[in-house]
């Protein structure tokens, strides 16, 4: 017999007991050491009390409650830390049985952020989103309302709706507040408003083999500030077709990641043009509404939940999407919640003893409820107090709400105040019957759906509570206060608020004390006001603003003492060797003032070898400064960038416990936020000093796999100045683009490794001089100096930053004279780049390696684009291994991040022959048409000069039909090979026939002028082999004109590091 650790409360514990049973299997619930014994108390088979202020977050102590009692799986229901990653690690750490998702799953649902970016790759439609508040104000100037929302969490928490540019701010900040309290996380974004949207959600169950299969549909539309109050399956509002592609979207994702459990994907609808629809987050676990699909479907949803936890596979359970039984009839769950509404739509939660309880029955109703009668119900916890779902056989809407409004009619609750006449109301009113009422209904109607209110009674020197809440502190009497002085502190829903005097005066009378709950309107404390003061007076004066209390005094002396003015010698040994500080480079490669440092006070982990003054003084940020700045902010809408630098003054820039957590942070909300990252990457390595971690070998770390999963994702640039070596070397080569000083040396291992490898004994400047890797093509770009380093990484960085509004071209004219009329004589075909491109906009990358084809990033009209071109100076512009290498990479680079491509193709062909092939030519030219067949973004193809053979078609994607415009100068030639060999090899056995050597050549030179006729770029483009053969100085105008503004990109690509 299986047992299952019940880690939740109320309702949907008791929902999850009963489905044990119903299994045969023992269950285990769990209360606070406050809570009253329940039903799910009476009903289990043990109880574990726990202990502390919020034991239903406590995930060590819930691990160990299954742990003790001998669970193999524990349940951890909706809310709490039912999408808790690190719970789901920590189950199967100690080999618990998590019943949900594991914990990738977790994080990819869980985070907003990371769910919208799996939707957009699998080409299900999301709204435009910002991590940041100005693409936020740009959404809101162009009339368009935002959703602030978290990324973490659910339930309407962390989410504020807003329409006024001065209201985002403050939303912005209650938001993150709100979610930091709820689920730990403050991070938040920025989504575009659908104004009248409907919300549909698609309910979902996987077994972890990757079958997934829907069980239909609901419709949660009804909802006050984002909290959902009436959910109706199925979502009979929405035309069949496009709830159809709801439900596919939704297995879609949940079968790109193998889901297992219980999943609700939901979506907004838009109410105008139901074919417009986008994703808005996926919840990973039970949710409330499950009631409705279970009643509509005759399924136990929860008992299936905990058999796939167990390992059965949906075929095993007849769930398959073949076998999901189809929809019977309507059905719809009213939340009862403990809570008093007002007219602005406020809803404060009510608290205090149920003296009576009357729930509806008869046929097709249910209750889903963990009250009764004699309890006492408090605002320690969520308000929901039932659940009344009724189902009705027939599919209209009308009657389905209205057996449910009569189902809510025979609710009775003597004591604490509800929201049922809220709820009659609105089921009751002719929009939301017919199916008119979309997301905004109840919040723009709120005032006519609530009962008046009755503001707390209370004469001038009383304060009365507003709402219920336990009494944290009161005033005694005799006090003195001050208008605006605190006279009682109330708790609700783990927060104090903080009821002020209303004017000057004494304390008169207490009515209540600490530990004691208060009624909403109950009067609590009685003032005798000042003699003459009128009522309210100024109050205390307020705080000079600029006085510098002691506890932030000593925040920023600890911040003081890690700049570059508190370290005079550290700042000289930089000068000694000609380098800058770490400091110094990020102050160059940020804006002004933009850099906000994570981590700034963190400080080695070698606390049982130093004391705590000699760490802060000598290893200040553990020798990694970290954080986010702007980079181009003048021209980029959005300039954000993560940057990294190790700090060569603080143990060499070694790789330290607490560097890497700094560094995994910042990994993280590279990827979170889809930011570029900047790594200034000297340093030795692996730090073996540390001593306050447990390890052996210290291999644990996520650091590398961190960086790796950025390829592709974001830009990534890595700085190497001086001595850069294993770790720090190894975080190097995963980055796009690779910038060197010329001083740099660069290794996989520095002298020590080396040496104590049995390898040798070598100076660092002979490891891996930049003599070395440029060459070898592990260098992009090599700089003379560090601030050449910095302002390369800032130009790399603008190509992927937008367009540039102001730009100036060469006189295009001119490229009608760089090809020469000699179709033999050799040219320089960076002269055509740089009178291509605007002025000053290009930048080529790999120079000193792979010769035959340039690779730069230009600008065209301001836009960005990658360009790829052959080099004729090169073996005549053949592509040799190197060569194919190179250009492959740079078109996975483009496509990654969204850069068209221009191909500039003059080539023989490939290079061929013995010694070609011992360079494994076969595969390595092979790059070149695997990254042109993926590629997604638009490429245009302009043959300068020679196209031949495979090596031309490989330039341009693979073939001419694959760019989106292929065009040739009047220069141009086509060929299966090149016309000299073409014509011998055809004509071998007529010229082996010609005894004559003369005449043999000038046949051969006949021959040849007429190949050359045939093969012309006119002659190619009359039977249409290419669009069109153009004048040079067209060129620009037809790479704007043939390249697709918007494109949509296909799924995430990666970058090989070759």
């Amino acid at each position: 017999m299986s047992s299952v650790l019940i880690a939740n409360r109320g309702e949907i514990a008791l929902r999850v007991l009963r489905a044990a049973r119903s299994l045969g299997w023992r269950a285990v619930a769990v209360k606070a050491a406050e809570e009253a014994d329940g039903p799910v108390h009476r009903l289990a088979d043990e109880v574990v009390v726990l202990a502390g202020d919020r034991p239903y977050l406590d995930a060590e102590q819930l691990v160990a409650a299954a742990e003790r009692t001998g669970c193999e799986l524990l349940h951890p229901g909706y809310g709490f830390l039912s999408e808790s990653a690190a719970l789901a690690e920590l189950c199967a750490t100690r080999g618990v049985g998590f019943v949900g998702p594991d914990a990738a799953v977790l994080r990819a649902f869980g985070d907003k952020a990371d769910a919208r970016r799996l939707a957009d790759e699998l080409g299900v439609p999301v709204l435009r989103a910002s991590m940041d508040a100005a693409g936020a104000e740009a959404f809101l100037g162009e009339g368009r309302g935002v959703m602030v929302k978290a990324v973490a969490g659910g339930g309407g928490r962390g989410m504020r709706r807003v329409l006024d540019p001065a209201d985002l701010p403050g939303a912005i900040e209650r938001c993150r507040s709100e979610a930091l309290r709820a689920f730990g996380d403050d991070t938040v974004f920025m989504e575009e408003l659908l104004p009248r949207a409907r919300h549909i959600e698609v309910q979902i169950i996987g077994d972890g083999t990757g079958a997934v299969s829907h069980v239909w549909d609901r419709e949660c539309s009804l909802q006050r500030r984002h909290q959902k109050v009436v959910e109706v399956a199925p979502a009979r509002t929405v035309p069949d077709g496009c709830r159809e592609r709801l439900r596919d979207a939704a297995v879609r994702m949940a079968a790109a990641v193998s889901y297992r459990g219980l999943c609700t994907v939901e979506f907004l609808v838009d109410a105008d043009d139901p074919d417009r629809f986008a994703f808005l987050e996926a919840n990973p676990r039970i949710q409330v509404e499950h009631t409705v699909t279970e009643a509509v479907t005759g399924l136990d949803l929860v008992a299936a939940q905990l058999r796939i936890a167990a390992g059965a596979t949906l075929a095993e359970l007849g769930l398959e999407q073949d076998r999901i039984p189809p929809v019977r009839g309507t059905a719809v769950q009213c939340r009862v919640n403990l809570e008093e509404l007002r007219p602005d739509g406020t809803a404060h939660a009510t608290a205090g003893r149920i003296e009576a309880l009357d729930l509806p029955g008869g046929p097709g109703v249910r209750v889903d409820t963990a009250a009764h009668a004699g309890a006492v119900a408090t605002t320690t916890y969520d308000s929901l107090l039932a659940k009344i779902v009724t189902h009705v056989p027939s599919p209209d809407l009308a009657a389905a709400l209205d057996a449910a409004r009569s189902a809510v009619a025979e609710v009775r609750v003597d004591g604490p105040g509800t929201n049922v006449d809220f709820l009659r109301e609105l089921l009751s009113r002719e929009e939301v019957r017919r199916g008119r009422a979309t997301t905004s209904f109840v919040d723009e109607h709120v005032a006519e759906l609530v009962p008046e209110h009755r503001q707390a009674e209370a004469d001038g020197d009383a304060v009365a509570a507003d709402f219920a809440g336990s009494v944290v502190f009161v005033a005694e009497p005799g006090t003195r206060v001050e208008a605006g002085d605190p006279v009682v502190v109330l708790e609700a829903m783990k927060m104090e608020h903080v009821l002020a005097a209303p004017h000057a005066g004494e304390v008169r009378t207490v009515h209540i004390g600490p530990g004691d709950l208060a009624r909403a309107g109950q009067p609590l404390v009685e003032l005798t006001a000042d003699a003459g003061g009128g009522g309210a007076s100024a109050g205390r004066a307020e705080p000079d603003p600029g006085h510098v209390r002691p506890d932030l005094e000593e925040v920023l002396a600890r911040h003081r003492i890690g700049l570059d003015e508190a370290r005079p010698e550290a700042v000289a040994k930089r000068r000694r060797t000609g380098h800058r500080t770490a400091r110094e480079n990020i102050a160059d490669l940020c804006d002004d003032d933009s850099f906000l440092e994570y981590g700034a006070l963190v400080v080695a982990a070698q606390r049982a070898r130093r004391t705590e003054e000699d760490l802060i003084a000598n290893t200040p940020a553990d020798g990694m400064v970290a954080g986010i700045g702007t980079v181009n902010g003048e021209h980029a809408g959005d300039g954000r960038c993560v940057v990294l630098s190790y700090d060569y003054t603080v143990l060499a820039g070694t790789q330290g416990f607490m560097n890497h957590e700094k560094t995994d942070r910042m990994l993280d909300l590279a990827a979170r936020q889809r930011l570029p990252l900047v790594l200034f990457a000297e340093g030795g390595g692996g730090r073996p000093g540390d001593t306050d971690v447990v390890t052996a070998g210290g291999l644990d770390l996520d650091t590398f796999a961190a960086m790796g999963r950025l390829n592709g994702l974001v830009p990534t640039v890595g700085i190497a100045a001086g001595r850069c070596f294993a770790g720090n070397a190894a975080l190097l080569g995963v980055c796009d683009v690779v910038i060197a000083t010329e001083d740099a040396t660069i290794g996989m291992g520095g002298p020590a490794m080396i040496e104590g490898g049995g390898l040798g004994v070598f100076r660092p400047e002979e490891v891996g001089p930049v003599s070395v890797q440029e060459p070898n093509g592990v260098l992009d770009l090599v700089a003379a100096d560090e601030a050449e380093a910095v302002d390369l990484a800032r130009r790399y960085l603008s190509y992927f930053q937008g367009d540039r509004r102001e730009w100036t071209v060469p006189d295009q004219r001119r490229l009608r004279h760089v090809v020469p009329e000699n179709r033999v004589r050799v040219y320089d075909v960076r002269r055509a780049i740089e009178l291509l491109a605007d002025d000053d906009s290009v930048l080529e990358l790999r120079k000193g390696f792979g010769a035959g084809v340039v690779t730069a990033l230009v600008r065209i009209e301001g836009r960005p684009m990658g360009l790829l071109a052959n080099n004729p100076q090169h073996l005549g512009g053949a592509i040799d291994a190197d060569a194919a290498d190179k250009a492959a990479r740079f078109l996975q680079l483009c496509d990654a991040h969204g850069l068209p491509v221009v191909s500039l193709v003059d080539t023989p062909g490939f290079m061929v022959g013995p010694d070609a092939e011992r360079t494994a030519t076969v595969r390595r030219f092979a790059r070149m048409f695997v990254a042109g067949g993926h590629l997604d973004v638009p490429m245009v193809g302009v043959v300068l000069r020679k196209a031949y053979g495979l090596g031309a078609m490989a330039m341009a994607g693979g073939g001419f039909r694959v760019p989106e415009a292929m065009v040739a100068w009047p220069s141009g030639e086509v060929g299966g090979m090149g016309l000299e060999g073409a014509v011998r090899l055809g004509y071998r056995r007529e010229l082996d026939a010609i005894a004559d050597h003369e005449e043999k050549q000038r046949e051969f030179d006949r021959l040849l002028a007429e190949s050359y006729q045939r093969g012309k770029a006119l002659a190619a483009a009359t039977v249409f082999e290419m669009d069109d053969v153009i004048d040079p100085a067209d060129t620009r105008r037809w790479i704007v004109r043939a390249l697709p503004r918007d494109r949509k990109p296909g799924p995430r690509k990666r970058i090989d590091t070759w």
